[in-house]
C-alpha cells in the first residue's frame, strides 16, 4: 500500500450541506429555540416560526424553511437568520451523521 492509498482510506467523507438537508428534516423537535433572544427571533420571518411550540414551523418532520430535495440539492430560506440550534449542527458532527443515516445518506 502506498502513502496515497493509506491517506485515501483514512480520509473523512465529505459533508456538503447543500446536497444533503437531512438535519432540517430529521425531527420537528430538533429546530427548537433555546439560545435566541427576542431580537434574533424577530429576524426570522413569521411564516417559518411555530410560536406555540417555540421552534421553527415544520411540515411533518421537515422544517418549512428547507428548500429543495433531501440528498440532491437543498438550501435554507432563512440561512442568514437561522436559529442557534441550526447553526450549531456542523457538517460531519454527531447530529449530522444521525440525521444522514435516517435518510441513508
Amino acid at each position: 500500500m502506498t502513502l496515497a492509498d493509506a491517506g485515501a482510506l483514512s480520509a473523512e467523507p465529505a459533508y456538503d450541506c447543500q446536497t444533503c438537508g437531512a438535519c432540517c428534516a430529521y425531527s420537528s423537535e430538533w429546530p427548537r429555540f433555546s439560545l435566541e433572544d427576542d431580537a434574533a427571533l424577530a429576524r426570522i420571518p413569521e411564516r417559518f416560526v411555530d410560536d406555540a411550540h417555540g421552534r421553527m414551523r415544520c411540515d411533518g418532520d421537515r422544517c418549512t424553511a428547507l428548500v429543495g430535495e433531501i440528498g440532491v440539492a437543498t438550501a435554507c430560506a432563512v440561512y442568514a437568520v437561522r436559529p442557534e440550534v441550526c447553526a450549531a449542527c456542523l457538517p460531519g458532527d454527531d447530529e449530522c451523521r444521525v440525521a444522514r443515516r435516517r435518510f441513508n445518506l
